[in-house]
């Protein structure tokens, strides 16, 4: 081989390199936490769901494999998902991190962001031996919930903190958050002793304005990095749209009253579901079930419509996989994905608006 041949040879390995190390930049600005222009696109999604109770939504690694495939696809940047108490520390003392190590490798390998949520309790640890009935004594919540940061510290940099607090769903008794505040707390001091970098979100707000107000009256401001909010809307009422643009802007009147003004705002679920046609299903609890078009405007609507509203950081849609008879409504159809994984019109639109924010960001 000639010399010129070996120095053109060598001059296209150097631009393939080049343009190698540009491609991991930009993954880079729009995945990792601290990244001036972080990908705002996210989805709740129950990766960890191997159970009967489920009925084994993701019972293999391939379905693992494949729902992380295309949520890259479709330009998810922030996948939120439960570390499970009961999981990881079915019997006290005795751990077992075997599925979360494998999936929180796998969405690190395809540039995907962990949000997740340290809930709920444990049967042995629970008073009343029920998931949503806390312990008043956290310190057996937060034993558990310091070993699982110290495990996915260089790997997972947000936490949330439990999820709807505010709910009877997920919390009993319910008393005005004043309990949550108190666990809300000592978690974040132990969880920032273990990681200072770590952003702690207080769990998911379901309850409106009033429950943002019962935070900070219970002195939880210096507890919390980001504010946290759910929004459900049906795009069948009229106004929806309207109302769910108003809801993080009254939330941050209240933040900036609080002296809170510096903090972003995450909104970890929001969504609606996407029945299919000629599917008969009870209707979900905000009144009839939108169809899958319909799904599809609505999630096109909230990411173009929120992602402008000042203090607005990140959207999570929920969920990105349907479900399969969980709710017996139609909850069960919120997913951007059927069961089967076939894409539904709202993973589309959630795709178009991805790539509409990736270049006005300029990261094409």
């Amino acid at each position: 081989m000639t010399r010129k041949a070996l120095c053109i040879i060598f001059v296209f390995l150097i631009l393939i390199g080049c343009q190698a190390q540009r491609e991991r930049v930009r993954e880079n600005r729009m995945t990792d936490p601290g990244s001036r222009r972080e990908n705002p696109f996210g989805v709740l999604e129950f990766l960890h769901w191997n159970h009967p109770w489920n009925n084994h939504k993701y019972a293999t690694r391939k379905d693992l494999e494949k729902a992380a495939a295309l949520m890259r696809e479709a330009g998810v940047g922030t996948v939120r998902m439960d570390f499970l108490w009961q999981d990881i520390e079915p019997q006290q003392g005795k751990f077992d991190f075997a599925k979360y190590d494998f999936i929180v490798e796998l969405l690190r390998n395809n540039n995907i962001t962990v949000l997740g949520i340290l809930d709920y309790s444990v049967d042995w640890d629970s008073p009343q031996r029920k998931w949503n009935y806390p312990s008043k004594d956290h310190r057996r919540f937060i034993d558990y919930a310091r070993k699982v940061v110290v495990r996915y510290r260089d790997k997972v940099k947000y936490w949330e903190v439990w999820n709807e607090p505010d709910s009877h769903t997920y919390w009993e008794p319910q008393d005005g958050l004043a309990g949550y505040c108190a666990l809300l707390k000592d978690a974040y001091i132990a969880l920032k002793e273990i990681d200072p970098e770590c952003r702690i979100l207080n769990g998911g707000l379901a309850g409106g304005l009033s429950s943002v107000n019962n935070l900070y009256d219970h002195g939880a401001k210096g507890y919390f990095d980001i504010l946290n909010l759910h929004i459900f809307d049906s795009p069948l009422h009229p106004g929806a749209l309207s109302r769910v643009k108003a809801y993080p802007k009254l939330a941050y009147k209240v933040m900036q009253r609080n002296g809170d003004g510096a903090k972003k705002i995450w909104i970890t679920e929001i969504g609606c579901p996407g029945v299919p046609k000629g599917v008969k299903t009870n209707n979900w609890w905000m009144g009839n079930n939108p169809g899958e078009e319909e799904q599809a405007v609505w999630a096109k609507d909230v990411f173009s419509g929120l992602l402008k509203i000042e203090r607005v950081e990140k959207i999570f849609w929920a969920f990105f996989r349907d479900t399969l008879e969980h709710w017996k409504d139609g909850t069960d159809y919120f997913g951007l994905v059927r069961w089967d994984f076939t894409k539904k019109g709202s993973y589309a639109a959630f795709k178009r608006c991805f790539e509409s924010w990736k270049q006005s960001s300029g990261l094409e």
